[in-house]
């Protein structure tokens, strides 16, 4: 996989995404030709909960989709079917008053796959459970290599062997791995599913934050952690020692659970030691040739450490003309 990549992107999902979200869907689904929503299915979704539908897109091209609906758990039937669960397609189960999040959609094309997409969107999904003070999520999780086992295990022996990690399934092993633990083993959930025999798990991520309605009215609370670099200015002897100092930092506020990390301005102002010889306004110009390699570098950094960097202000030349 070509992991040279500009701009990774979670943004909510608009109607005019539909033909490439469809081309997408079909190339995720290639074992289920059909297997993809059309346009008034995402239409309607947009309609009922536009907070619920997202995508990623990596230079500005569609990587993975997550979709949802909210539900009630007074009532909620843990045995049950995509299409029961759906409404026939229809959607008519959504509930705006419901109090779990269920999630009915999520697929990451293969070749972008390896770059925490699916991590970034069950973020989300996350977080937007504490934000509306949803008791949790919920779906039907498939098993797409339980096929291959079906004659000798049960599905129940199966998820098991899966959660000792005896066998592999992509999916299941994803979902255990995102906090996420099983409720109960679903018959016939999705039709035309052959590779998972039909079968499904149900599982559930529970929100800690929860608090149940109080009558008195509630102040909703957002909060986001700001890690800020205390930037060392010393010495360098190349771009790559002051990328590995970068990364130190990068690595320990992720470890903190930073939403961001703020890099000083001109952080990487040291490096112009190596033009000393030259002018001040040439000095800069040869400072500013390091900007591409650093931003492409933080790129990956905030993928795979899965937290938003600002790097501060840095010279670029563009068409000859210097920028700060």
């Amino acid at each position: 996989m070509d992991k040279t990549f500009q701009n990774i992107e979670l943004s909510f999902l608009k109607i005019e995404d539909y033909q490439e979200l469809k081309e997408a869907m079909i190339s995720a689904y290639s074992s289920m030709p059909d297997a993809y929503w059309k346009e008034h299915h995402i239409q309607s979704l947009l309609n009922k909960f536009p907070e619920g539908q997202i995508v990623v897109k990596v230079n500005g091209e569609i990587a993975g989709c997550a979709l949802s609906i909210m539900v009630k758990s007074r009532g909620f039937k843990e045995h049950h079917t995509f299409r029961q669960i759906t409404g026939n397609y229809t959607f008519n189960t959504h509930s705006p008053n419901g109090d779990l999040l269920y999630g009915i959609e999520v697929f990451i094309l293969e070749r972008f796959r390896g770059m925490r997409i699916g991590r970034r969107m069950y973020d989300y999904r996350k977080d937007l459970c504490e934000r509306m003070n949803l008791k949790g999520i919920v779906f039907g999780g498939r098993i797409p290599n339980y096929h291959k086992h079906a004659e000798a295990l049960t599905a129940k022996e199966y998820i098991e062997k899966v959660r000792l990690k005896e066998i592999h399934d992509p999916v299941l092993n994803f979902q255990l791995s995102n906090d996420f633990h099983p409720v109960a083993i679903l018959k016939g959930y999705l039709e035309g599913d052959e590779a998972s025999s039909e079968f499904a798990v149900l599982l559930r991520w529970d929100n800690i934050y929860y608090e149940a309605p109080s009558k008195s009215a509630a102040i909703t609370k957002t909060v986001v952690r700001l890690g800020i670099v205390q930037w060392q200015m010393r010495p360098y002897s190349g771009l790559q020692e002051l990328l590995l100092n970068a990364e130190y930092f990068i690595d320990a506020l992720s470890g903190y659970k930073s939403d961001f990390a703020l890099f000083p301005e001109f952080f990487n102002a040291p490096l112009m030691a190596e033009f000393n010889h030259l002018g001040e306004a040439d000095a800069i110009r040869k400072l500013a040739e390091f900007t591409p390699d650093i931003v492409e570098e933080f790129s990956h950094l905030a993928v795979s450490y899965n937290i938003n960097i600002i790097a501060g202000s840095m010279p670029e030349v563009v068409d000859d003309k210097l920028y700060n």
